[in-house]
């Protein structure tokens, strides 16, 4: 072969081989935290401290994630999930956010718990560029995508679920008078906005009192008996695991029995209804949308099997009645679909491209109720059914109720 001819095979495989790196380049695309075989997820949960009920979700994730590294993990790579406790407190939440960014370099944040610990860390995880993404808290502040577009809720708001009880108070009780314990912050705060939407100009003449609690109390006790002084016939009891628990058991001592509405946030019969006591508790209304752990009518449907067999094999020890396995299961299950649907265009700012552009259904949350985003519309979920606690589950009746304001402005004219 002559010389001339060698050089012209060299520079055509070079060439080619060029071509074929440029090709690799431009199919996979990745940001800090991500590689072919990795992607790094940090995670924020209060595994001690006052709301450590809720380390049961931090760990279901962790679960979940095992379970998707033995199938293969997310197209070829391995989730790698590091999870750290904040004690529900909101300056060790800044410590640890900073932490998982600049020293652990995580692609993301899933799943941060907390209302004023992701409060702490929204401006950060914004000027970092850092997706702070399906935040484990239902306050409204998750969806401003203008304002913060690094950050998006997951479950419906507090707003949107305060919408729904008072669209069942008007319609079930509209002379009622109403009592509310709630936190002193963002949490409880954005129920009483929601209320204040569908109630307008009754809420004055409604909510006879309203009765603040401080996050890190040893007891409400003495808030119960406040609202109790003012004689409410509905008593809405806002307030994380540990003291929902505190409050109905409350009532009970008091021989005081009011229609009871208590958050999403503590329904789980394992961590809050079974401690303050399932008879104290029977007919205890609520909203929900995920399936009840505890209802058997769920037991013949696949999504329900799928989490039990998961449950079974990769955390066993879990107390089985408590439902925010379930809820750490269905965000873990959103993150994962919105990776697969990434492909190998791992960068930040494609994870909220994607994350807001959703609109599909996750066999375990209630027929009917979707996960639908837009580049405007940053919850995930806002449809709820109200439930009533029989003693021993959660009872669905009526139908589903969408949150949105706009819907419920709509239905409330």
């Amino acid at each position: 072969m002559s010389l001339a001819r060698r050089l012209a095979t060299f520079s055509a495989a070079f060439i080619l081989a060029v071509a074929s790196i440029g090709s690799a380049l431009a199919q996979n695309k990745y940001d800090p935290g991500v590689s072919d075989s990795e992607i790094k997820i940090g995670n924020i949960m209060p595994y001690s401290g006052p709301a450590s009920a809720y380390g049961l979700i931090g760990r279901t994730m962790s679960a979940y994630f095992r379970m998707i590294n033995d199938s293969g993990g997310i197209n070829g790579r391995k989730i790698n999930f590091i999870s750290y406790d904040d004690a529900y407190s909101p300056p060790k939440t800044v410590e640890q956010a900073r932490k998982l960014v600049e020293s652990e370099d995580v692609f993301l944040v899933f799943g941060p718990l907390g209302t004023a610990s992701n409060a702490a860390i929204q401006k950060y995880m914004n000027t970092m560029r850092v997706p702070q993404l399906f935040v484990a808290t239902g306050a409204s502040r998750w969806g401003d995508p203008e304002h913060f577009p690094w950050t998006m809720g997951w479950q419906p708001t507090y707003r949107a679920e305060a919408r729904v009880y008072a669209t069942y108070i008007l319609e079930h009780h509209p002379s009622a008078k109403i009592g509310l314990l709630y936190q002193n912050d963002d949490l409880g705060k954005d129920y009483l906005l929601g209320l204040k939407d569908v109630l307008r100009d009754n809420y004055e003449k409604m909510v006879i009192a309203s009765v603040p609690y401080e996050v890190g109390m040893p007891t409400i006790d003495s808030q119960v008996v406040a609202i109790k002084a003012a004689n409410p016939d509905i008593f809405i009891n806002i307030t994380t695991p540990k003291y929902a628990a505190q409050a109905i058991k409350k009532l009970a001592e008091l021989n005081w029995h009011p229609i009871q509405i208590l958050g999403n946030v503590s329904t789980s019969v394992g961590a809050v209804l079974k401690p303050a006591g399932l008879d104290n508790s029977k007919g205890i209304m609520s909203a929900a949308y995920q399936m009840d752990v505890t209802d058997p009518q769920w037991d013949s449907y696949p999504g329900m099997q799928r989490f039990r067999t998961f449950m079974e094999k990769y955390y066993p020890e879990a107390d089985k009645s408590d439902g925010m396995a379930m809820t750490a299961y269905n965000m873990s299950t959103g993150l994962v679909e919105v990776l697969k649907r990434c492909g190998n265009n791992l960068t930040r700012e494609n994870v909220m491209k994607v994350a807001g552009n959703l609109d599909f259904e996750i066999d375990t949350l209630r027929p009917g109720i979707r996960v639908k985003t837009s580049p405007r519309d940053f919850y995930p979920i806002e449809q709820l059914r109200m439930v009533r606690f029989t003693g021993h589950n959660w009872e669905a009746f009526g139908p589903i109720i969408d949150g949105h304001a706009e819907q419920v402005a709509a239905s409330s004219n």
